[in-house]
């Protein structure tokens, strides 16, 4: 067994239940004969390197309790792209420090990382227990049912849909279409997620895009006009991604990230929102909405489900179960034995197969048409979302007064 310190940090973009795998490490960890001292990077690989550290094994109980009931990340995030001449000097802080645990929580990009350093180590003879914690609210991890993180924010998504389009239903003779865009650069969980809204299909939202499928503007324009036809009014749900057939992000954007990753609505770009309403007011000279909420669903505690609170739990308890089997290189997973019961079991996967790859839905998840998804995504979604409102409308019970 391994003995010397242990070290934790949380990276990328936060989540309403993340702090809870971060619980889950650390009061497992503190029963881990291995581990004599768990430290928290100060804001995350960054941290690491300029040798910040909170001492997580000195803090009082209540706190440690109170980061499962925490949203966003309470070590401090980070999105440093580590760097080959960032190795060197990562392996100095961990000698430096005797530490020989090495987790991170975080998406595709974190997982990297653990990689990457774990790796380095192993070739400069260095003893070091790299495993990863999955959070991504996006989820696009492979090798998990879901991420920890995701049901949160789709919930939150859900819900703002959902009474979204009672206020667009209402306002129709003001307003025709609202605009609903969620974050998802890649995959369009979280777009899809807002299927779970709509109980009938004069319901919020009629109509969802998700960058799996290229954008059609002229396809598009004829399910718009076939909506209001049916309905009166349009609630449109598009996720950040949403690319046309060229490849061209209808966003526009030009930015880039420190990853290379296109900044969906950042500076030399406008949103898919506000594109995907100029198109349809231009078009029809309809006057309607659009609603971007962005970071807000990464860490909105008020609408976090209760399953996903427990499950990111796990994940960090399971964290320290790998270690003390002396296993390395490998990220926590989901896997889902049943969905009716809802039952899943912890597992996991290599981090070489995790590391910088997105998980898309798959092509069954979304309909021919590209604009809605199928029974076979609703069938995965339903078991992790709980208590969806259902809100009533007046009876057309017209009659003399």
């Amino acid at each position: 067994m391994l003995k010397g310190n242990a070290v934790i940090g949380q990276s990328g973009g936060p989540t309403s239940v993340i702090n809870s795998s971060l619980a889950g490490l650390i009061e497992a960890g503190k029963t881990f004969g291995g581990i004599k001292r768990i430290l928290g990077m100060h804001f995350g690989i960054e941290g690491l390197m300029e040798e910040r550290f909170l001492d997580l094994s000195a803090q009082p109980e209540n706190i440690i309790r109170g980061l499962r009931t925490t949203p966003s990340s309470a070590l401090g995030s980070s999105r440093h792209k580590v760097k080959n001449e960032d190795l060197p000097r990562i392996l100095e802080v961990l000698k430096k420090f005797d530490i020989r645990y090495f987790f991170l929580i975080g998406g595709n990009d974190t997982m990297d990382t653990i990689f990457r350093v774990e790796s380095y180590c192993r070739d400069q003879g260095y003893e070091l227990c790299g495993i990863g914690i999955p959070k991504t609210v996006d989820n696009d991890l492979y090798g998990t049912d879901h991420t920890p993180g995701f049901p949160s924010a789709a919930r939150y998504n859900i819900l703002s849909v959902l009474q979204a389009g009672v206020l667009a239903r209402d306002m129709q003779k003001v307003d025709k279409f609202v605009v609903y865009q969620t974050i998802g650069r890649d995959a369009g969980w979280l777009a899809a997620a807002t299927a779970l809204a709509q109980k009938e299909p004069s319901q919020a939202p009629h109509l969802i895009y998700c960058p799996e499928r290229p954008f059609n503007q002229d396809e598009f324009m004829e399910d718009i006009r076939e909506c209001e036809k049916k309905y009166g009014w349009v609630s449109i749900v598009v996720s950040e991604g949403l690319v046309f057939a060229d490849g061209t992000p209808v966003s526009a954007a030009q930015s880039k990230d420190k990853f290379n990753n296109t900044e969906f609505g950042a500076m030399g770009g406008a949103s898919v929102g506000f594109q995907i309403h100029r198109m349809i007011r231009e078009a029809t000279g309809w006057r309607g909405e659009f609603q971007i909420t962005e970071s807000l669903s990464m860490s909105a505690f008020d609408r976090a489900d209760p399953g996903d609170l427990e499950e990111a739990y796990r994940c960090g308890v399971h964290g320290i179960e790998l270690a003390r089997e002396g296993r390395s290189g490998l990220m926590v997973t989901l896997e889902r034995v049943s969905s009716d019961p809802y039952k899943i079991r912890m597992g996991e996967a290599p981090l070489e197969d995790v590391a910088v790859r997105a998980k898309t839905m798959p092509e069954n998840f979304i309909n021919k048409r590209g604009n809605f998804v199928t029974r076979d995504f609703l069938d995965y979604m339903r078991p992790l979302i709980n208590d969806i409102p259902e809100y009533v409308q007046l009876e057309k019970l017209y009659g003399e007064v």
